[in-house]
């Protein structure tokens, strides 16, 4: 179960590292600036994409549930390896950016969760049936 999907989500990490190296440069950061972000992004919307065409099999669906389950104690143990009293001695743009992405993630939930609509999945990952 734990292998089926990882290509779908290996192919999403990296096209978000890509875009987060690419972020980085415009903004003239020699640094990967949000690429696993991006990548869990692209992750919900490929198989949001691939479950509504009914191109993922029950097993893939299986994994990836496991891998999306995997993501947040994955993204809060590399976070937990960032100096963040270095950041603020370089400066409080570091400070003010991570603010502003907390709050726009705060103004964007209700909108996101809307357009999600109903999930067609219930607590335990299993599908409900068709009404």
């Amino acid at each position: 179960m734990v292998i089926y999907g990882l290509l779908i989500m290996s192919g999403c990490l990296v096209v978000g590292t890509f875009l987060g190296m690419c972020l980085g440069a415009a903004l003239g950061i020699s640094a990967n600036v949000g690429g696993v972000g991006f990548g869990m992004l692209m992750l919900l919307l490929v198989t949001r994409k691939m479950q509504d065409k009914g191109l993922m099999d029950s097993k893939t669906e299986q994994g990836i549930l496991f891998w999306r389950a995997m993501f947040i104690p994955v993204v809060i143990a590399l976070v937990s390896r960032q100096n963040v009293i270095a950041a603020l001695s370089g400066g409080w743009l570091a400070f003010v950016a991570g603010l502003g992405a907390v709050f726009l993630c705060f103004v964007f939930i209700r909108p996101l969760t809307a357009l999600a609509g109903e999930s067609s999945l219930d607590d335990d990952g299993t599908k409900l049936p068709a009404e």
